[in-house]
């Protein structure tokens, strides 16, 4: 069996293994964490590695459908990683009283003038250059 042979049926294997998928998100986000170890970065490893999984995809070296099992894995059990923040609001009752309405009230009013203020300065934006015309199939 040639080399190319047993390369195109790793990456027929991992394209079908949403458990290997994970395993190679995992992989680049520690590649990334040794990185950032390695060179005293003050980034974090999530990020380099997140980095080098795009610099890989938009140079052609790695498919999406590698990651794609895996990654919806990862966005369907989203909520198991927000279990910490969820703990932690069980530590501080007083969030679950008047502070934690007020607090809630502040962030769904900052979050719904943010969107306002973005949408006007965009409708603003396009009434200045006078109306770009987009084709339809330019945005698929």
């Amino acid at each position: 069996m040639t080399f190319r042979k047993t390369l195109l049926g790793g990456r027929r294997t991992i394209r079908s293994s949403r458990i290997l998928q994970i395993g190679l998100v995992l992989a680049f986000w520690l590649a990334g964490e040794a990185l950032a170890r390695g060179t005293g970065l003050p980034v974090p490893g999530g990020i380099l590695g997140l980095a080098l999984v795009l610099t890989l995809l938009a140079s052609g070296r790695l498919s999406h459908l590698s990651l794609r099992r895996g990654a919806n894995w990862f966005l369907a059990e989203m909520l198991l990683f927000f279990i910490p923040a969820v703990l932690a609001v069980l530590d501080h009752r007083e969030f679950l009283g008047l502070l934690g309405v007020k607090v809630l009230a502040v962030i769904l009013v900052g979050t719904v003038l943010v969107m306002s203020v973005t949408a006007l300065v965009v409708e603003f934006s396009i009434r200045l250059c006078g109306g770009l015309k987009v084709d339809s199939h330019e945005l698929e």
